[in-house]
Order: C-alpha cells, then sequence, then structure tokens
C-alpha cells in the first residue's frame, strides 16, 4: 500500500493543487455502507412491513427529535458506524407508512415489486427527457400510459407522468386554456378575456393553487354547489356557466372530482360532460384517488362517463400502491396538444437530427426537465400481478370498507355521517359521557375535541394513526381509508377497540 501510494505520488497530475490521478471516492468503502444499509432497509422496513405488533410511529416532539438525530453537518465526514446508526434512527423515527394500521392518508401499504423498482431506478439515476439516455423508461411509460387510457375508454390519446395529482391537475388547467387561446404561449396574459373555470365545492385544494399559479387568480375559479353525498350538481354548473357568460367572462374549463378527498364522492361525470359538450368547454377529471376503480370491473361503474373526458389525472399510487410519486395526466387529444403546450424546443437535448426516431424524446411534453420514471414501478408491479392482481386489490379494500361500516352500525358510541361509495369511511366517535346528552351547540362543540385528544393519545401510544377533519359544518369526525393489501378484518376491529380504549375516560 505505501509503495503504491508513493507511486501515485510521483505520477500525479495536479491542476491548481488537485490531484487528478484516479478517482476520488472510496469505492469499497462504498459498497460497504450501501450493502450494511440494505441490510437494516431489509430487516426494519421490508421484514417488519406486516407486523402489526409493531410501532407505527415512534413519537418524538420536534425539539427532541432533533437532538436524537444530531441533524448539525459538519467540515469533516461521520464514521461508517455513525451513518448506519443515523440510518436505523430516521427508520425509527419515520411513520411506518406501509403498516397495516396506518389509515391516515389516501396512500398506504407496500408493493414489493414496485420497491424493487425503484430500488432499481435509484441506482440508475436516470432521467426520462430523451430515448437516447433513457431507452428503457420511455418505452415503459408509453406501454403504460397506452394501457391506463385502454381503462379509461379512449381510442387513441397521450400522457405523461407528474410529480404528483396537483400537477397533473396544473396540466391540465394550463392545457385546457392553451386550447381557449394558443397565442397564450408567446403573449401571455395580457389582452387576454377574463378566464373562468368550473369545479366542485369538494374539489381538490390544488385547483384553487394551480389557478393562482397559472395568473387566472382564485376569484375567477366558481366552485359548484354538491349534494349531500359531496357530488357536483349539473344542474348548479349549468347555472353558473350562464352567470359567467353574462358577466362577459370566458368559460374554458369543468374539473370534476372522481374521488373526493374527504368523503370519496364521485362525480356525475355523463352530466357534467352533458353541460361541457354543450357550451364548448374542456372537461378535466381529478380522479387522483378514484381513477383505480377504473381497474376493478364491479367498481369501475362509479366513474361512468369519464371516456368523454378532455383529460385525466390518476394516481397508481394511492389505491393500487405503486409507490410514492406515480401519478399520470392523461389526454384524449392525439395531436401534439400536449409537446405544443409545453414544448421549448431546446437545441441542446432535442436535436432533430439525431441518428433515431426522435418522436421518442418525448420530454418536451413536460414542464420538467428532469423527470422521474415513475411509470416503471407501475409497470413492473403490473407485470408481476397482471390486471386481475390489481383489480382483487381495489375489490378487497372496498369489501374491507364494507365490512367496517356494518361493523361500526352495530356498536355503541359509533356513528356514520353517510354511507360510503368508495373506501373513505367518515364517523364520529362519542364517548360514554356524551351519550345521554341533548343534541345541541354543547353537545357538538364538546364532540368537536374528542377526535383530536383521540388522535393524540393513538400517536404517542404508536398503536396506529387515523386522519380527522371538520367539514362543511360537521365538527370533527375520523377518516378511516383503507388501501393496504397487507390490511385485515382483524385490522378493522381492532381500529374500533382501539378508539374505544383510548376514549373510555373522556
Amino acid at each position: 500500500c505505501k509503495q503504491e501510494m508513493l507511486q501515485k505520488k510521483k505520477n500525479a497530475v495536479l491542476v491548481d493543487g488537485v490531484i487528478l490521478n484516479g478517482p476520488i471516492m472510496d469505492s469499497k468503502a462504498g459498497e460497504k455502507f450501501v450493502e450494511e444499509a440494505c441490510k437494516i432497509i431489509m430487516e426494519e422496513i421490508i421484514q417488519k412491513a406486516d407486523d402489526a405488533t409493531e410501532k407505527v410511529c415512534e413519537w418524538r416532539a420536534p425539539e427532541t427529535l432533533k437532538q436524537i438525530l444530531d441533524l448539525e453537518m459538519r467540515d469533516t465526514g461521520e464514521s461508517h458506524q455513525k451513518l448506519l446508526q443515523l440510518c436505523r434512527d430516521v427508520i425509527q423515527y419515520s411513520v411506518k407508512t406501509s403498516h397495516p394500521r396506518f389509515f391516515n392518508q389516501l396512500y398506504a401499504g407496500i408493493d414489493y415489486y414496485s420497491l424493487a423498482a425503484r430500488f432499481i431506478t435509484e441506482a440508475l439515476n436516470p432521467s426520462v427527457y430523451t430515448y437516447e439516455v433513457s431507452p428503457v423508461f420511455l418505452l415503459v411509460e408509453e406501454a403504460v400510459i397506452k394501457k391506463m387510457i385502454e381503462f379509461i375508454g379512449w381510442e387513441e390519446g397521450d400522457g405523461i407522468f407528474n410529480p404528483g395529482g396537483s400537477v397533473s391537475n396544473m396540466y391540465a388547467m394550463n392545457l385546457a386554456r392553451y386550447r381557449f387561446c394558443p397565442e397564450i404561449k408567446e403573449k401571455g396574459l395580457s389582452g387576454l378575456p377574463r378566464l373562468v373555470l368550473f369545479t366542485s365545492e369538494e374539489c381538490h385544494y390544488s385547483m384553487k393553487k394551480a389557478a393562482s399559479f397559472l395568473g387566472i387568480g382564485t376569484e375567477n375559479v366558481y366552485f359548484i354547489k354538491t349534494d349531500e353525498r359531496g357530488k357536483m350538481i349539473p344542474e348548479e354548473l349549468e347555472k353558473q356557466v350562464q352567470r359567467a357568460r353574462k358577466e362577459g367572462s370566458a368559460p374554458f374549463l369543468v374539473c370534476a372530482t372522481a374521488g373526493t378527498t374527504v368523503l370519496g364522492a364521485f362525480d356525475p361525470l355523463d352530466k357534467i360532460a352533458d353541460v361541457c359538450e354543450k357550451h364548448g368547454l374542456w372537461l378535466h377529471v381529478d380522479a387522483s384517488w378514484g381513477g383505480s376503480a377504473l381497474i376493478s370491473r364491479k367498481h369501475c361503474r362509479l366513474l361512468h362517463g369519464i371516456h368523454r373526458a378532455d383529460s385525466v389525472a390518476w394516481n397508481p399510487h394511492k389505491m393500487l400502491l405503486a409507490g410514492i410519486q406515480c401519478c399520470a395526466l392523461l389526454v384524449k387529444d392525439n395531436s401534439d396538444l400536449l409537446k405544443n403546450c409545453y414544448s421549448a424546443k431546446a437545441a441542446y437535448l432535442f436535436q432533430q437530427d439525431k441518428f433515431y426516431d426522435v418522436s421518442y424524446d418525448t420530454g418536451d411534453k413536460s414542464i420538467q426537465c428532469s423527470r422521474r420514471p415513475d411509470a416503471f414501478k407501475f409497470w413492473l408491479m403490473w407485470k408481476a400481478l397482471g390486471t386481475t392482481g390489481l383489480e382483487e386489490r381495489v375489490n378487497r379494500a372496498l369489501a374491507l370498507a364494507r365490512y367496517l361500516v356494518e361493523e361500526i352500525k352495530k356498536r355503541e358510541g359509533f356513528q356514520l355521517l353517510l354511507e360510503p361509495e368508495y373506501a373513505n369511511v367518515c364517523f364520529w366517535y362519542i364517548p360514554p359521557s356524551l351519550r345521554k346528552m341533548e343534541d345541541g351547540p354543547e353537545f357538538w362543540q364538546k364532540l368537536h375535541q374528542v377526535a383530536p385528544i383521540i388522535k393524540e393519545r393513538m400517536m404517542k401510544k404508536g398503536s396506529m394513526m387515523l386522519g380527522y377533519q371538520p367539514h362543511r359544518g360537521k365538527v370533527n369526525f375520523f377518516r378511516q381509508v383503507v388501501i393496504s393489501p397487507q390490511v385485515s378484518r382483524e385490522d378493522m376491529d381492532f381500529l374500533l377497540d382501539e378508539i374505544e380504549l383510548l376514549a373510555k375516560d373522556l
């Protein structure tokens, strides 16, 4: 070793005092670290994913956690063992979203094929913009988009994977505006009429964000009334479109929702499409949450009429467990509308005189430059399970939700807000001290405080995670979402038992 070091110094090529001979990284040490870190991941995350006796979360207050993690970056690097311990600490104090009793969000669980695909793409570190730099992943994305388009019911179409359903909704809004007035790409907002779009009162908050970001303005988002189940009322949409025209505004877009965030409601797409067709409006369906029901022959009726949409947002990382993030915007138009709207024709990336078919250089359809190969994890999972395996996941999740609803009805102290049509089960828990109290403002004020206390107790205990919220005049209630194939009937029973246990003194 000493002789090698001396030889290297003797043959050293220096530029600005920096030795340029050989690599700067210690490959052997790096390989050893990756090997041991992967072992920790396997033991502490993957092998414990279906173990209900593990904690969902090892709760610590922010200031305490800062001290445990030793977040300070220093001039010199940490030791091998210290880094491995940091890996263990990060895992220990993170929320285990693959735990069978994590019900907090619209995603949960672990799919092993998707996870392996993520390991591959993280190791390869690709970026999906040109065929020359990402040949496999561009072809995979094309195949996945084609299959998703089939399930929507279009004969042809286009699409692109994005970093989240919120971005897909923004893409769709901008695309609809571009079709309405293509000159906006070069001339900008000046000289345009007041553009107005319409969406449900129950829509995702990303619609307001997109209107703000794109310069349309949140005041120009008309929120359409919904019925008691949270579905957009088509007659109200018709009224608001007519109102906008009378005001001298220019309606251009309707966004319907297939699977609202809180109640899991599906807008009546066929009737909304009738209104859009009548007034020449772009119909976008935010099916980020509910789109996966299209895979199920039993439940695809929830999205009846979606084939009439101009664009659809669909997130396989939710119900289908493709792993965050995996979100597609799908567009019925197949005449390069996406590319025409978003392309900048960067000469250093999208040269037209390449030695292969440049139509495979799809990156100019994206607002991003670097883009992750998110379709790959969905593709590998789909290859492993087949369509029937994905369908089984949807059917089982909704069957478990139905089981939970029936159990809620049997138990004293539990009260449903409404019968769910999807995997969102919304309910109150009324503790013993409130059960004989007269219905009135004081009762609802006290009940409003119950869910936050139970949530705090379950988090600190680490037994499960369940979301709650107030909604449209209703006081705090729990929203339980069934997704993960690791979840069983026993977990549904545990959820109700645990709420009763945590609230017995309230």
